[in-house]
């Protein structure tokens, strides 16, 4: 029965290592690649494969591994570290607006012809 126990608490947290590795590998993928290079982190296509291997070896190993723990450091990483500094340089999240009031036209603030 103990074990029962200990195996559905070890495959919680192998959920969870796949859902931030998820996580960080969605959030990444709709991210511009510009915002990367501006906030001096790595390109887009090397967190896309590191989190991509942090999901598939979270997945098929067992979490008391070196891998999944690797790769739960990498997604560690890109969520605390990379993204506020992505999200800061690009202004937000994907489909966020980026300041201004309702009246801003595509070249400026629209005054109604006066």
């Amino acid at each position: 029965m103990l074990m029962l126990g200990f195996a559905g608490f070890m495959g919680i947290l192998k959920i969870i290592l796949m859902a931030l590795a998820a996580f960080g590998l969605v959030d990444a993928a709709f991210r511009r690649e510009d915002a990367f290079r501006a906030a001096d982190k790595q390109n887009k296509v090397f967190w896309l494969i590191i989190l991509g291997i942090a999901l598939v070896v979270s997945y098929l190993f067992s979490i008391l591994g070196i891998l999944p723990i690797a790769g739960l450091v990498a997604s560690i990483v890109y969520i605390v570290d990379v993204r506020p500094a992505v999200k800061q340089v690009s202004g937000g999240g994907p489909g966020r607006r980026r300041g201004g009031s309702s009246s801003d036209g595509p070249y400026g603030p629209y005054n109604g012809g006066r």
